[in-house]
């Protein structure tokens, strides 16, 4: 979405109640990381304990293959003016990204050898189609979501890892000015080898289209988190196996209330319930399960704040001051990484 881009200094607004707040856990470990560069990261894919690929703006990107000791960091040529709203990491040396703009600057590119060189993939073509977010099952095998354009999703998918073909068709219609958000790389959530969610925001009602069979048909479901305004709506979407997931969103221009930002599954995205608050006034940008620590553990970032919930939003434990961190992503309890402004990049271990 074009205005997940606008800049966040906002008119203060009036705080409601304050969330339910747990206070018996144990606070993970943050360890910050130098990621080698001081552009804006939005994306974070964590390939293992020791392989996590992150982007952000000015065309650049970064790879750790050392758990993220060390970091190196690089511009694709040619993309210096691109924003790589996200990244999905397949090993050390395949990766995808994909640059988020209106027109020509939504583009995917692919390296096969660590980030040396960069191969072009796919460039948008249709003026009024803004991309915001890709997701993989595997290697070959994906799909990215744009915006709508006059009432249709050009949703394209590729099943080679090399070609992407459009599959807008097989959509629900849109709403009247329905969009992804472009802010974490995390509003496409896949599971499995063929099940998939997208959220979606800026109309009337943020709805969750989920797809069984890899994107060849699709249903679309409601949600109950803040909606109804052009910048409101589903911002990520996680989903810890085929029955059980976790939304975020919220309004954007509302960074100081606190409201209904996070909602939860059990049967497959086909109904939502509300999660206490968590901790944080403000919407989510950004979520992730935290894989392998039971099954219900999640962290949720965003401009005004970040926090951990063991049980799905029941209970939440803040990181008190941890804020401008934009997306989340965990290849084990102990590995986890936040990245955020200003090339910010924590480790997060439990």
């Amino acid at each position: 979405m074009r205005t997940i881009a606008l800049s966040l200094a906002l008119a203060a607004l009036p705080l409601l109640v304050a969330p339910v707040v747990m206070a018996d856990h144990h606070t993970p470990t943050l360890t910050p990381q130098d990621s080698g560069t001081l552009n804006r990261l939005q994306a974070v894919s964590a390939v293992n304990p020791r392989v996590v690929w992150v982007s952000g703006l000015g065309g650049t990107y970064a790879v750790t293959t050392d758990g993220g000791k060390t970091w190196r960091a690089g511009v694709v040529p040619g993309a210096e003016t691109l924003q790589f709203r996200d990244v999905e990491g397949v090993n050390a040396r395949v990766a995808y990204l994909m640059a988020a703009g209106s027109g020509t600057d939504s583009r995917i590119y692919k390296t096969e050898d660590g980030g040396t060189t960069w191969s072009p993939q796919f460039m948008n073509e249709e003026p009024d189609a803004f991309y915001d977010c890709f997701a993989f099952w595997n290697q070959k095998r994906g799909i990215t979501f744009s915006d709508a354009v006059n009432g249709r999703f050009p949703v394209i998918r590729t099943t080679d890892g090399e070609t992407w073909q459009d599959i807008g068709d097989s959509l629900p219609p849109a709403q009247v000015g329905e969009a992804g958000f472009a802010a974490s790389g995390t509003c496409v959530a896949v599971q499995g080898g063929k099940r998939a969610w997208i959220g979606t925001g800026g109309a009337a009602l943020a709805r969750i289209f989920a797809t069984l069979d890899g994107g060849d048909t699709w249903a679309a479901y409601n949600t109950p988190i803040v909606q109804g305004t052009p910048t409101s709506g589903v911002i990520t979407v996680d989903f810890r196996d085929p029955f059980h997931g976790i939304l975020g969103g919220g309004e954007i221009l509302a960074p100081t209330e606190f409201a209904d930002t996070v909602a939860r599954t059990s049967d497959g995205g086909v109904t939502w319930e509300l999660t206490n608050w968590p901790p944080f006034p403000g919407s989510i940008y950004g979520l992730s399960y935290v894989r392998g620590l039971g099954t219900t553990t999640v962290v949720v970032t965003g401009p005004s704040g970040t926090a951990w919930t063991p049980d799905e939003g029941d209970t939440w434990e803040s990181f008190p001051g941890l804020a401008d961190y934009w997306a989340v992503d965990f290849a084990s309890p102990q590995a986890g990484w936040l990245v955020g402004t200003e090339g910010r990049i924590l480790k997060i271990s439990f």
